[in-house]
């Protein structure tokens, strides 16, 4: 695999000299320090989690630019001239190309304020961050916690897991898709490398190993599955004997909102859907049986998994006023 230099260019960002504190000698050897791990990687503006340089809309198309916009990730070089010729010109951040360096990073963040609750179908379980969260994605998939691999603290105090990538996979980094404050950073995403300050708070190493392998149940649950293509009025009735065609034709389009629901908000279309279709179960138009079969298939079509899937629907059902006794 190939790595290019990151470029020295100015840009508006750039301090006009390098400061000669502590914490901006620390940068460059942090920098160094992941590179040397094979992690490619590129500047971050001085205190901030921002690339340095120009986004793409301002793109000149001249100089490293001249075959068109570098972005970040192809901008980032695990080469130690070209990182200390960077590093020189000012206090940058550094960034970790995730894709490049081969990585799979899980990111656990923390609520942003009182505000920033968990969603319904998480709020039932007493999570109260990303940490809570992955510890419930682990126990449904019967595994342990990873925590013996290369972790990170976040300026907020979050984690990031860094693990790596599955040899034959191509996955892109993902925004809650997982659960609630996790995320993942993969190929078209970066992470903020420990040794860089944000807002001047620090990003520290709490476990200095090796990255580990990303679990195989976290890699079937970040391997994206085509969604199916929208099931016939006629076979959905057929399935469902005794509904009316109101009913059905409800049924379906509920089941076509989870089925292109994005990233980020599927567990979040597996609830509304089940929340919607309450009323027909407690008028007698639909069996909650009959919906819980139907949403956990098509949740699960869009990329979930069984646990969650059954968690969004018994969420969504009970808030919605459904009366027969939850399918398991």
């Amino acid at each position: 695999m190939t790595h290019h230099a990151v470029s020295g260019e100015p840009h508006p960002d750039r301090t006009t000299s390098t400061s000669h504190t502590p914490e901006a000698a620390a940068l460059p050897r942090a920098a160094l320090s992941a590179a040397s791990r094979g992690w490619p990687v590129f500047p971050l503006r001085p205190g901030d989690k921002r690339p340095a340089g120009h986004p793409e809309r301002d793109c000149p198309r001249t100089g490293r630019c001249a075959d068109g916009h570098r972005t970040p990730e192809q901008r980032a070089t695990v080469e130690a001239d070209s990182i200390a010729r960077c590093w020189q010109a000012a206090p940058y951040n550094v960034g970790i190309a995730t894709g490049p360096a081969g990585l799979v990073v899980v990111d656990l963040d923390l609520p942003k304020d009182d505000t920033d609750t968990a969603p319904p179908e998480w709020a039932a379980l007493g999570v109260a961050d990303g940490l809570d969260v992955f510890a419930a994605l682990c126990e449904r998939a019967g595994e342990r916690l990873p925590t013996e691999t290369y972790t990170v603290r976040t300026r907020r105090g979050g984690l990031h897991l860094y693990f790596t990538a599955p040899e034959g996979k191509t996955l892109r980094s993902t925004g809650g898709s997982l659960g609630w404050k996790v995320d993942t950073r993969a190929w078209g995403g970066y992470v903020v490398a420990a040794g860089s300050t944000v807002s001047g708070a620090p990003y520290e190493i709490i476990h200095d190993g090796p990255a580990a392998p990303l679990p195989a149940w976290l890699t079937g649950l970040l391997t994206r599955k085509p969604a199916p293509a929208p099931m016939p009025l006629s076979e959905l009735s057929a399935r469902m004997r005794n509904a009316t065609a109101y009913s059905t034709t409800a049924l379906r389009g509920e089941l076509e909102k989870v089925l292109s629901a994005r990233e980020g908000g599927r567990n979040r279309s597996v609830y509304a859907a089940a929340y919607a279709l309450a009323r027909l179960i407690r008028t007698g138009d639909l069996t909650e049986t009959a919906v819980t079969d139907e949403l956990m298939s098509a949740g699960q079509a869009a990329g979930l998994s069984a646990p969650e899937c059954r968690t969004a629907i018994r969420s969504g059902l009970a808030r919605g006023g459904a009366t027969e006794t939850s399918a398991a």
